[in-house]
């Protein structure tokens, strides 16, 4: 039986460090398949955006999700083991991934609630990935400009072990180093790659790194606008679908083009969000490629934490006011809005409905709360569950996506106009992107508010609910105030 020695002299002891790799590979010759390697120990309190920019790089994967109000975060970067899908059943086809790396994953270390190895997750809008209708505004408006987005960006699924990962659990802090040892692994080499990752740790800066917020935007030499008159004409053709009864929503959203004079600062941008956005999910997950997708979504898709699940029903917006008296008129509007509480009772209909279909027994608050953001306000119903054992998350998280809020119902209809009326990619857009742990728990959000960015250029999405009783000019407005959040924070 493998001997697993205490993380501390892992930590502090590198010849330790490599007779245990030995004992591992020796391990991994009996069993005759390789193992991960899981070594965990908690740190002293750090900035999970400091850790970040530590060991970013462009041609590595990376993951950072962080919600500043409940001090809570997950930083992930490299892989020890990785997997891409672009075809069927991806949500099933990850879980076996997952499932059978952590059958293979030796832990050296508590574990604890606090942590416990874990794979970071993004799947694309469309299972397929990708839109036949999509057109480039680079292309169309700028010849000069290259096809900057000619094809996927990302696979329709990318799921990766990080070979660090750092959580963050309230004051408490947690750090695993993920190596992937099999019977030709060279531990020489092994072992110096997790030292030169221990001493990066132990050199990390002091301190958060500050949000540069300024009421100037961002130099730009280039500004690509969609045609508003498109998505006007998008919007009353569905509007007539919807009078027919075919369709009950479709959630349209609108790409807005930007060229920077000089690149932007990804660690920065995200210091901006996490700022302005405290009570959002701020996010970022690259493509080796230079390719990252960024942002601040409000919507939490599933959480599941030691056997129970919860989930949000999000839809229904309005904006804040400028003053209390003003902000209170709007907020009771929202609550008494006809045409806002059937497009909120779609998703919770659809989310129980859902849930009731796996066997659960899903619970949601009694009426709509509000969800009261720093630009704009929601109607949110929570809804819980316990589950069993044999239901894994990512069997949750394949019936649920896409909800009414980010596609509409019937949910094939509307995933039908949505093709036929958007004229980009959604990519990552109103798509899950989460993690899975070794205990099965877990959190995914839909990757609203959101920017693609590359280099000196970025692609903002946003969308709105078009239902019964939609007006063009307000869906539009509603979509300019969510593109707030992320033109305030790029830098």
């Amino acid at each position: 039986m493998l001997a697993v020695p205490p993380p501390q002299l892992l930590w502090q002891d590198r010849r330790e460090l490599h007779r245990f790799l030995c004992e591992c590979q020796q391990n991994c010759l009996v069993n005759s398949e390789p193992q991960i390697i899981s070594i965990v120990r908690e740190i002293d309190a750090v900035d999970p955006l400091r850790f970040l920019e530590a060991f970013l790089t462009e041609d590595k994967p990376h993951f950072y999700f962080e919600k500043a109000q409940s001090k809570q975060a997950i930083v992930g970067w490299d892989a020890a083991v990785k997997l891409t899908i672009n075809n069927g059943e991806r949500f099933a086809k990850s879980q076996e991934f997952i499932d059978g790396w952590f059958r293979r994953t030796i832990i050296a270390g508590s574990e604890s609630d606090l942590t416990a190895p874990a794979f970071c997750c993004s799947f694309t809008f469309f299972q397929d990935n990708y839109q036949s209708n999509s057109e480039h505004y680079y292309l169309r408006n700028y010849p000069n400009v290259d096809n900057y987005h000619s094809q996927p960006v990302f696979p329709a699924a990318t799921l990766f072990l990080p070979s660090i990962l750092l959580y963050q659990k309230g004051d408490r802090y947690s750090l695993l180093i993920n190596t992937l040892v099999d019977k030709n692994s060279d531990i020489d080499a092994v072992t110096r790659s997790i030292s030169a990752k221990i001493d990066t740790v132990n050199n990390l800066k002091k301190g958060s790194i500050p949000a540069e917020i300024t009421k100037n935007l961002h130099p730009r030499t280039i500004w690509i606008n969609p045609q508003v008159g498109d998505f006007h004409k998008s919007v009353s053709a569905n509007l007539q679908l919807i009078d027919t009864g075919k369709l009950s929503k479709v959630v349209l959203s609108q790409a807005f083009d930007i060229c920077s004079e000089r690149p932007f600062r990804l660690i920065n941008s995200l210091a901006n969000l996490r700022s302005l956005y405290p009570d959002c999910y701020i996010f970022s997950t690259g493509n080796s490629q230079g390719q990252n997708f960024i942002g601040a979504s409000p919507e939490r898709l599933i959480t599941v934490n030691q056997g129970n699940c919860s989930t949000d029903a999000l839809a229904g917006s309005a904006p804040r006011g400028e003053t209390e008296t003003e902000d209170a008129e709007i907020a009771h509007r929202l609550l008494s809005s006809d045409k806002n509480l059937r497009e909120h009772q779609a998703v919770v209909d659809f989310i129980i409905e859902r849930l009731l279909h796996l066997g659960l027994t899903p619970s949601p608050s009694p009426k709509p709360r509000l969800m009261q953001l720093s630009n704009i306000q929601h109607l949110w119903t929570p809804i819980t569950s316990p589950i069993s054992p044999n239901i894994h998350l990512l069997d949750i998280l394949a019936k649920l996506h896409p909800t009414p809020a980010a596609a509409g119902t019937p949910c094939e209809i509307a995933i039908a106009q949505i093709r036929q009326y958007e004229t980009f990619d959604r990519s990552l857009y109103a798509a899950p992107l989460g993690w899975v742990d070794y205990h099965g728990n877990g959190e995914f959000i839909v990757g609203i508010r959101s920017a693609l960015i590359d280099c000196d250029r970025a692609r903002l999405f946003a969308g709105a609910g078009i239902v019964a009783g939609s007006e063009p000019e307000q869906e539009l407005a509603e979509i300019q105030l969510k593109l707030q959040a992320l033109l305030r924070a790029l830098v």
